[in-house]
């Protein structure tokens, strides 16, 4: 399995349920489908629609302007890890969005420790525990990202971090309940849009594939 695999899968989230609510989105395969055998014709198109070595890295160019500090740093990821795929570190970032904001909102902490740094967790933490104080029941059901682009991207040189910020827009259906099952906030199946910016960090060249949300806002 290679490295961009394992963060893709790391990233997205272990968890069963999620791969299980992701199903209606993805969709499902059925029955047996039998190995595809490529044919001297196919490898040769295959060739055709090679990047040319030197020319623009559309893994970067397809997400922040070619000629932006953005672009540099992402660049310079790749040098350190040849592996490493902008469009897959989003498409994880995609499924860790869902599970990080879900489970925060069901407060179920302890399974997004490993992918939070220490400041998010304890910001995260303290709203749960308000809302427990306060009695107060959170429903939440997630409808799915409507937009998800990469806003900035830094390499510190000398330590190797790296950071990736990503803008969601993420649609949910949120009710608050009081102690007394009276509704204080949203609407029961009446969905609504949230716009969130997050920063991932990972040190590139590591043994650890996990990328951890390190900043939040909106």
């Amino acid at each position: 399995m290679t490295g961009p695999m394992i963060q893709l899968l790391v990233l997205a989230g272990i968890a069963v349920f999620l791969i299980l609510r992701l199903r209606s989105v993805l969709g499902s395969r059925d029955g047996y489908e039998p190995p595809r055998v490529e044919t001297a014709q196919d490898s040769s198109r295959r060739q055709e629609f090679e990047v040319i070595e030197g020319g623009p890295d559309r893994d970067i160019t397809d997400h922040v302007p070619e000629d932006s500090d953005a672009a540099s740093a992402l660049a310079e990821m790749k040098r350190i890890e040849n592996d490493f795929s902008v469009s897959e570190f989003l498409q994880g970032a995609r499924g860790a969005y869902e599970m990080i904001l879900m489970s925060f909102e069901n407060g179920k902490l302890d399974q997004i420790t490993p992918f939070l740094s220490s400041d998010v967790y304890e910001a995260f933490s303290q709203v749960v525990d308000a809302r427990q104080e306060q009695g107060l029941v959170v429903e939440a059901e997630f409808i799915g990202v409507r937009d998800l682009t990469l806003a900035d991207a830094q390499l510190d040189d000398s330590t190797k971090t790296a950071q990736i910020t990503v803008k969601f827009v993420g649609e949910l259906i949120f009710v608050v309940r009081d102690k007394d099952g009276n509704i204080i906030e949203g609407a029961p199946g009446k969905s609504k849009r949230q716009k969130d910016t997050w920063t991932f960090e990972r040190v590139m060249g590591s043994n650890d594939p996990n990328w951890r949300l390190v900043a939040t806002g909106g």
